[in-house]
């Protein structure tokens, strides 16, 4: 097992990565918070396969636990939904010295983090991310949120976990679909931050579940160290982890999240952001074409189906919340290693790679 600690200015909690991690969740979990009551998050695909063997973790460690399953899928990411989850934690009993642990993907770690930061003003969160995505990205630095209508992730709390628990033998369960989206996350950090481990990554392969273990290490390192620099997104910094997602998010939404996978309208949103760095910032065909190819390498999609409706894409871009008072923050690459934020895209820009996809 590999323990990787992340800082943020007023915290600090640690990433646990490794095999058979699950029937040990309550004695890691006892380390932090002593014995108390729980709810665990989780969805109808992940709660049959690990809820019970972390709950019988949980009791042996002297923790009540009680199961909380919503729908699979984006949908079950809302407003609604969360006030649902936490009515069920009041009747259930659980009060302010209560915590809640999200295991599943990206979907489960944003609701049941979002429930965390609400319930009786804030309780502890700790987060077991059952996909490749959600262990190297969304599981790190403590931004939760639900979607709605007008786009995702609008509703939201900075809400850091108390422990994240990656056990990397479930990503065996996974469908190769959804463990070859989280390397689109993977590539993103490499191209911002670690011109290193985009040439490393030349040579992985999404197969090899054991050598993903490093890797999941270096990409929590890579977004902590962000995250530490500008917790609470203000000052540009951690902006940078939005490298393809302006786009990314856009086709999402276009497409009822249903079409693509999160990690496959990143991979697209990439694209696009290379375009544009092109033509912004300096970014060489070169660099374009490695990281093309790379996405590829991992069976991720580089361009649009040519019946997408791109106008919806671009209805999507103006509820995006990384615009400021009308003002673009979008994330240019210059060259693979290194971003910046720039304020000099227009939505012209966007539109006219967009088209393009």
């Amino acid at each position: 097992m590999i323990s990787t600690e992340v800082r943020t200015s007023g915290h600090s909690y640690r990433v646990l990565i490794g095999p058979s991690l699950l029937e040990s969740v309550g004695d890691a979990i006892k380390e932090k918070l002593p014995p108390s009551r729980c709810a665990i998050i989780s969805d109808t695909n992940v709660a049959p396969l690990f809820a019970g063997k972390i709950q019988k973790s949980l009791a042996t460690a002297g923790f009540e636990s009680t199961l909380i399953t919503v729908p699979a899928g984006e949908q079950s990411k809302t407003l609604e939904q969360a006030g649902a989850i936490c009515e069920k934690m009041l009747l259930t009993g659980l009060d302010r010295q209560s915590f809640v642990i999200g295991v599943g993907g990206g979907m489960i770690g944003d609701l049941s983090g979002f429930v965390a930061a609400i319930f009786e003003r804030g309780i502890p969160h700790l987060q077991i991310p059952t996909t490749l995505l959600a262990m190297v990205d969304s599981s790190i630095g403590g931004k939760t949120g639900v979607n709605t209508i007008a786009g995702k992730n609008l509703l939201g709390a900075v809400h850091q976990p108390s422990l994240v628990i990656d056990e990397i033998d479930v990503l065996k369960t996974l469908p190769r679909r959804a463990l070859r989206q989280g390397f689109a996350e993977i590539i993103k950090h490499a191209v911002i931050a670690d011109a290193k481990m985009f040439r490393e990554l030349k040579n992985e392969t999404a197969s090899d579940v054991l050598s993903l273990q490093t890797i999941i290490q270096r990409n929590v390192e890579i977004k902590s160290n962000i995250v530490a620099k500008d917790e609470f997104d203000r000052t540009g910094e951690r902006a940078l982890l939005n490298f393809g997602h302006t786009v990314g998010h856009a086709i999402e939404r276009a497409g009822n999240y249903e079409q693509f996978l999160h990690g496959e309208a990143v991979s697209l949103g990439i694209i696009a952001a290379c375009a544009i760095s092109v033509k912004k910032a300096g970014l060489s065909i070169a660099d374009v074409k490695a990281i093309v190819d790379l996405l590829r390498r991992f069976g991720l999609p580089t361009k649009l189906p040519d019946d997408f409706p791109h106008q919806r894409i671009l209805d999507a871009l103006k509820f995006d919340k990384k615009f400021e008072q009308g003002q673009i923050r979008f994330v240019v690459t210059p060259k693979i290693g290194t971003a910046n934020l720039s304020r000099d895209i227009t939505l012209e820009d966007i539109h006219e790679v967009v088209t393009k996809l």
